[in-house]
């Protein structure tokens, strides 16, 4: 409809182009890099440019995207280092107790016994564990902290509250 307002979610980040067709290469900003093969409409840029995705390719550890509207390599090269979104309602259904990175980032972080710790600034993604990174402004400091079950009490989304249970040395 026009005029409608829509939610648009971060997929991937165009880091170069691919060939001289027009394709794209994309580093994708989701643990599951086979999110992109039922792809089929996304947004391009700040503007949110409405694309067609014609084909999927997994090259490594990115995904290279062949983009109906663009045929060759000068039209797209203005895109690269620009984001891919695409409507919130398109997302994934996640299982209980995962989170979208773009939810995560900017919580508020506390210990069991209310101090405030920091917020979420980043998620560094490991193999074995995501990282999120908690930064204490008021201290000048940065705590990393494990995405492990075990060190976290509670997690809400909506009021971007975390609560955790650090082990002795995790945050001072």
């Amino acid at each position: 409809m026009v005029g409608e307002k829509m939610d648009y979610i971060q997929v991937g980040k165009i880091i170069n182009t691919h060939g001289i067709k027009g394709e794209i290469k994309i580093y994708p900003l989701t643990d599951d890099i086979h999110r992109f093969d039922g792809l089929k409409i996304a947004y391009l840029g700040d503007d949110k440019i409405k694309v067609e995705i014609e084909r999927v390719k997994h090259h490594k550890d990115t995904i290279l995207l062949k983009l109906r509207e663009f045929s060759n390599i000068n039209e797209i090269l203005p895109y690269k280092g620009e984001y891919l979104y695409i409507d919130e309602e398109d997302k994934v259904t996640l299982p209980e107790d995962h989170f979208f990175l773009f939810d995560i980032i900017g919580c508020t972080v506390f210990t069991k016994e209310g101090e405030k710790v920091g917020i979420i600034s980043q998620v560094i993604q490991s193999a074995s564990n995501d990282i999120y990174v908690v930064r204490d402004d008021k201290k000048n400091k940065e705590y990393l902290i494990p995405a492990v079950k075990e060190f976290f009490i509670s997690v809400d989304i909506g009021d971007k509250r975390i609560v955790i249970d650090p082990i002795e040395g995790m945050i001072e």
